[in-house]
């Protein structure tokens, strides 16, 4: 005699729900900036996450700060991070000399606050900034309700890979954003060239080869005057 086949039990169906398709992304030309907090990590694991609440928006007020003052628009705030654009279609180079003094600025004023934070937390931060001048996509992005302007693109992708490269105190430029500011670096021999930016000297570092790229970038430094000591 057959055993009777067990029984199925029914399942719900999935219901998928059509999102409506995103309005075309607009192109445009632009110097996109990365800013990043060094010895976040260490300052993390040494305070209870309500005291680093602040601290996050004094860091992120300066960068905004420097943003708005330069011409600047913020683009995306997450974790320890910021994105920002400067120039929108702008042939002149402004928007790379303002991105430039947006990083200039950051520096400069986050030292005071990185200051206090030693003396009264004892501990080592920095920020670090990156520059690339490309094309990008502006574009509305997140989930319903949530939804905002944000940059996608290579440009913006070299951007982040040259701030998460540059040290405490730094900012890296890539080759574009050089030549836009008009620099003359002197290469290979480790010696400083200026541009007519009246923003400091450059140094010419070794190619920058970004994992997935074809070929390596050229890259630029403006060095930092002072650099924290960061584990």
């Amino acid at each position: 005699m057959r055993k009777p086949l067990p029984r199925v039990r029914a399942t719900r169906s999935l219901t998928v729900t059509r999102i409506a398709r995103s309005r075309l992304a607009k192109t445009a030309q632009m110097t996109v900036l990365f800013a990043d907090l060094r010895g976040y990590t260490g300052l993390a694991e040494k305070l209870p996450p309500a005291s680093i609440l602040p601290l996050l928006d004094e860091f992120f007020r300066v960068l905004t700060t420097a943003t708005e003052l330069h011409g600047g628009e913020v683009f995306h705030v997450a974790g320890d991070g910021m994105m920002a654009g400067f120039g929108m279609d702008d042939a002149s180079g402004e928007g790379a000399r303002a991105a430039l003094a947006a990083g200039h600025a950051m520096l400069r004023d986050f030292a005071q606050l990185a200051e206090r934070w030693r003396a009264e937390h004892a501990i080592e931060t920095g920020v670090g900034v990156g520059l690339h001048t490309g094309e990008v996509a502006l574009g509305v992005m997140g989930p319903p309700g949530r939804r905002h302007t944000t940059l996608v693109g290579d440009t913006v992708n070299v951007a982040a890979r040259l701030c998460g490269r540059a040290r405490a105190g730094e900012v890296l430029l890539s080759h574009t954003v050089a030549t836009a500011l008009e620099a003359e670096p002197t290469r290979g021999n480790g010696k400083t060239g200026k541009g007519k930016t009246g923003l400091g000297a450059f140094l010419h570092l070794p190619q920058f080869e970004l994992r997935g790229r074809s070929a390596p970038l050229d890259i630029w430094c403006v060095p930092a005057a002072a650099r924290p000591t960061i584990s």
